[in-house]
């Protein structure tokens, strides 16, 4: 495959991804700004030119009498099948991207910050969410702020199908995000299962890297039943996703500011900090470095899901505002539990 080739065919590979993220019909002008997420600057113009192109192998589907664009069952395979090369290190090109498109300041406490989003099924999500509870109650989340969608709204570019209910939880990488925002670099190494004892974290007894990573490590953990938040809950003792962090030991300073901002603004997330160059739970730390432990914002569902109550995940997936986001315990009072808070993202 000659350079250009293949350059053409990651273009249409970023196009497709963009529709399929949308799930609704995009014209030119919608995914030419977009691409520029996937590090792609092309102009409306030549946008136009890769679509004709994919309606010629059938990856996507002109909708109406405008330009909007659908991906097609082609497309969505397209995208399944993509060359392994091109995948790998996926991960930590999204934790990349989430991180520089997080603009949550923490002294207005105004901004967008990253998300996972999980879709129930609609009959079983008030069952779900009761469940819940205990691990949000334990802290075991980034944050008890959350944020939900009805069938046929959207929780940031996610669009919420039929007969659901759609669940954000704030995500761990609005810590990359912040600290990023202050002019602090931190290092995204490994996600795993970390084993607590008596309330304390221990070790990693499974890891995975980000950068050799096609897929969410948490998703792999949770679709696996590899973990046990619930019995980290009730007795303590259990195994629970957590993420693998590491800043400069020069910028502690500015980190402890940025991490209490976070924390006045109801997002906190750091289960353990170790010393300058010294390992943590087991996992080696590079010269000069601190390495912290952040809880997966999931480990809520993962006890759901432990309970029997399935869900479709997308970690780190989209952006909301977090002026859209309520306190846990608010979301239960709710009559009407899908509240019309997440409809501010549509």
């Amino acid at each position: 495959m000659s350079f250009e080739t293949k350059d053409v065919e990651r273009k249409i590979l970023a196009i497709l991804k963009i529709l399929q993220n949308l799930q609704k019909p995009a014209g030119a002008r919608i995914i030419a700004q977009h691409l520029k997420d996937y590090g792609v600057v092309l102009s409306e113009r030549a946008v136009r030119y890769h679509l004709k192109l994919m309606d010629e192998r059938g990856l996507t589907q002109l909708v109406g009498n405008q330009d909007g664009r659908i991906i097609t069952e082609s497309g969505v395979i397209e995208v399944k099948n993509a060359l392994v090369k091109d995948k790998v290190g996926l991960t930590i090109t999204k934790i990349e991207l989430l991180a520089y498109r997080t603009d949550f300041d923490i002294d207005t406490r105004r901004g967008k910050i990253p998300v996972n989003v999980s879709i129930f099924p609609k009959n079983i999500f008030n069952k779900a969410l009761k469940t819940m509870q205990p691990a949000f109650d334990q802290g075991f989340c980034v944050s008890r702020l959350v944020t939900v969608a009805n069938a046929g709204q959207r929780i940031g570019d996610v669009m919420i199908p039929d007969d659901k209910i759609g669940l954000a939880t704030v995500c761990s990488i609005v810590i990359n995000g912040t600290l990023l925002k202050a002019g602090i670099p931190m290092d995204s190494r490994l996600s795993g299962i970390l084993q607590m004892l008596n309330r304390k974290p221990i070790r990693y007894t499974e890891i995975i890297h980000y950068n050799g990573c096609s897929l969410d490590p948490s998703e792999i953990f949770i679709k696996a039943k590899m973990t046990s938040v619930m019995e980290a809950v009730n007795t303590g003792n259990g195994e629970i996703l957590a993420n693998f962090r590491e800043i400069p030991a020069i910028c502690l300073p500015v980190v402890e500011r940025v991490l209490a901002g976070l924390k006045a603004a109801g997002i906190d997330g750091i289960l353990a900090r170790g010393n300058p160059s010294e390992p943590v739970c087991e996992v080696s730390v590079d010269p000069n470095k601190i390495g912290l432990i952040l809880i997966g914002g999931l480990n809520p569902v993962a006890a759901a899901q432990e309970s029997g109550w399935e869900a479709e995940n997308h970690c780190m997936s989209t952006m909301v505002d977090y002026q859209s986001f309520i306190d846990f315990n608010d979301l239960l009072k709710r009559k009407n539990i899908a509240g019309d808070k997440a409809g501010k993202e549509r």
